[in-house]
């Protein structure tokens, strides 16, 4: 796949190739988007109607870039007369600044050419193209050309105006130049798009952010802000420091205002995911808990606010249940997707609570679990109710929506993800051992709250209770004795599904796994079938099913090993943990410090450096969350009342780790750690 060059700012994000163009795209969202429609589809240059050709990108900000750039093929580079460079900044519309040089001693006339065209494209209809209800008209005007898209009340419209005068007409503008020699000549387009609402104006109006100016410096100094208020990382590991700087700096940037409640939210990734995500929001707040405790509230009381109230079939609702997708696009608006909100995912309504309990401990905020007590009772209560399809204690799932509604309903969500160890693929409803274990945490968590803020000790022990035998169920039913791991899920009979995956690490995070099986658990999750070098793979290297590039089934999720170093951390495998720890940090070296949603499972020692995975979401939220939490796990972070407790284990060769005015419930406090020497390492269990 050709280079691609993104900036965003907030869910606002212009995707072009490596010469600043936009040509239509069947297969990766290319353009320019803002709320889950392509407001530009074309944004072509030419000169004297010859393609351009990049000889460098400046692109070390997320919300500009510059393009440096020669017409005619490479091999004509040495002699070229003329350059162009394009200056492209975001900040809810789109500047470009094009300046033309000459680079020869004589005058010079050229023709620039822009082609423009935006086909107003929902980012679902993408991949899936369908035959479009609305009608688009071009109109233009004094040094401007409008792009407006009407579909009975859904109305957008792209705007495109230049300070130099050229000869403007519906598929774009032509600019007739003369240069004096070693000259030059300049133009600034702006590109504006709008979302109109059912009274006639941009939606987006009253959201303080698109209030005020969103010029490079404005975006640069609130992002600069974000960091400002992050502990202070010192190290003398340069692929942390690096990763630890690209992942604020990627935070700050996918941060977007919510239309449903004005707030500052962090969209899940880039492309494909510029939006709230129940999941995904939920373990990328887990992961920056020490770190930006702020940003979190408003996550939650989105998710809060638009818990299921209702049983929905179209969109997955029930009573109790915590969102899994919000869009705001044109198939959402008319039903013909259900991500209005769409509550498919089977794993968000217990993790709300894991999460509520574990902003808790860490802030000390319980005005905010007082407000949401109905909120956490009622998602509980999903877990023994609609989230127990079959009424046999365990969470299921299957999508009341066979149409358009997902299937796999975990965070393994693509169709072959879940399968036996031959294969196979089992059928619906489905049990997967991750869910059991956060259902195990949730009520846990939620027993400590009810204990502590609800003043309803009863409730609290029924929890408990309800958790203690949900365990011995799971550890009874899920442990493939023969084999020494749990199962990856059951099948609607009750069989194991028997594949061997990085599952078996959540399970030790959610704490549901018996002490006297977390060794070999350990053993599993380091081992050649699972652990690549570089990270622990999605599947182990001899299922059926493994692909080193597929996308559930062999590849190395950042993310997921965050979770699973910090299981393996809880049970006291530390010196695993760190090993998962400096696999994934000496893999985002080769990614500038940005880890992808993803990277190939092949071994390490085969191709000595991580492959990229062709779609990977880059930048990503919770993978950009990925290094903060590797960071609490090296320095041994757990909150103890109103206490940091500090238990570093640093990985061999790590050296120094130190960080700064750590917030909590404490105030701010400091931790440092030093890598142990190859004689001093201790392990766990």
């Amino acid at each position: 796949m050709k280079q691609l060059i993104s900036i965003l700012d907030g869910n606002t994000f212009l995707v072009s190739d490596r010469r600043g163009d936009i040509e239509p795209s069947l297969d990766f969202p290319t353009g320019l988007f803002s709320f889950d429609t392509r407001f530009l589809s074309t944004w072509l240059l030419t000169l004297d109607g010859e393609r351009l050709h990049a000889l460098s990108v400046d692109d070390a900000a997320s919300y500009q870039t510059r393009f440096f750039l020669v017409p005619g093929a490479p091999t004509h580079y040495v002699d070229a007369k003329v350059s162009v460079i394009r200056s492209r900044a975001i900040g809810g519309s789109i500047d470009e600044e094009l300046t033309v040089l000459n680079h020869s001693g004589e005058e010079m006339e050229f023709s620039l050419r822009m082609d423009i065209g935006a086909d107003f494209s929902d980012l679902f209809e993408i991949k899936n193209v369908r035959q479009k209800h609305g009608h688009t008209t071009a109109t233009v005007g004094e040094n401007e050309l409008r792009l407006v898209y009407r579909r009975e009340a859904f109305h957008r419209e792209t705007v495109v105006s230049t300070s130099a005068p050229g000869e403007i007409d519906v598929a774009g503008m032509t600019f007739r130049i003369r240069i004096a020699p070693h000259g030059e000549w300049t133009t600034r387009l702006h590109v504006a798009t709008i979302i109109y609402g059912a009274r006639g104006e941009d939606i987006r109006t009253n959201l303080p952010m698109y209030g005020g100016i969103r010029n490079p410096a404005a975006i640069e100094a609130e992002q600069n802000e974000l960091i400002e208020r992050a502990p202070k990382l010192g190290c003398d590991c340069e692929p942390l420091a690096g990763a630890y700087r690209r992942s604020l700096n990627d935070l700050a940037a996918l941060r977007y205002e919510s239309i449903s409640l004005g707030a500052r939210l962090i969209s899940a990734g880039l492309p494909w995911f510029m939006t709230l995500f129940g999941r995904d929001s939920i373990f990328t707040s887990l992961q920056v808990v020490p770190f930006l405790p702020d940003l979190i509230p408003s996550t939650i009381m989105l998710l809060a606010g638009l818990q299921g109230h209702r049983l929905d079939d179209f969109r997955d609702e029930e009573p109790g249940k915590i969102l899994h997708e919000l869009r705001y696009g044109e198939t959402a608006g008319f039903e013909e997707q259900p991500h209005s909100p769409y509550y498919g995912s089977a794993d968000s309504t217990p993790l709300f609570v894991i999460l509520l309990d574990e902003y808790e401990r860490w802030t000390g905020d319980a005005e905010l679990i007082i407000k949401l007590e109905s909120n956490i009772r009622a998602a509980l209560a999903w877990i023994d109710t609609y989230g127990d399809l079959l009424g046999t204690g365990y969470v299921w799932y299957r999508t009341r929506n066979p149409d358009t509604g997902l299937a796999n309903q975990c965070w393994k969500d693509s169709w072959d993800s879940i399968s036996y160890r031959d294969g196979r693929l089992p059928g619906f409803p489905r049990a997967t051992c991750e869910l059991q274990g956060y259902a195990y945490d949730a009520k846990m968590r939620g027993a400590r709250l009810a204990r502590r803020f609800f003043n309803d000790p009863a409730y609290a022990d029924r929890l408990e209770r309800e958790a203690a035998e949900l365990k011995m169920r799971f550890n009874r039913d899920f442990w493939i004795p023969e084999k020494e791991y749990y199962a990856l899920a059951l099948d609607a009979d009750g069989r194991q599904v028997d594949a061997l995956s990085s599952n078996i690490g959540h399970l030790l995070w959610s704490g549901i796994v018996d002490e006297s099986r977390a060794g070999r658990l350990a053993q599993h999750l380091l081992g050649p079938r699972l652990f690549s070098g570089w990270g622990v793979r999605t599947l182990a290297d001899d299922q059926g099913r493994y692909n080193p590039i597929g996308y559930h089934v062999g590849t190395v999720w950042p993310f997921d090993n965050s979770i699973i170093a910090w299981g393996l951390w809880k049970y006291g495998f530390h010196e695993e943990a760190g090993l998962v720890c400096e696999g994934i940090l000496a893999a985002s070296r080769f990614f500038a410090g940005r880890l992808p949603e993803a990277f190939a499972g092949y071994d390490r020692d085969l191709t000595d450096y991580p492959v990229q995975y062709p779609t990977a979401c880059s930048p990503q939220a919770w993978s950009a969350g990925t290094p903060l939490l590797l960071l609490r796990i090296i320095l041994g972070l757990e909150p103890q009342g109103d206490h940091l407790i500090i238990d570093p284990n640093v990985p061999e060769g790590m050296g120094r780790v130190e960080l700064l005015d750590i917030p909590g419930r404490w105030g701010r406090v400091d931790a440092l750690g030093r890598s142990r020497g190859p004689h001093d390492s201790s392990r766990g269990h």
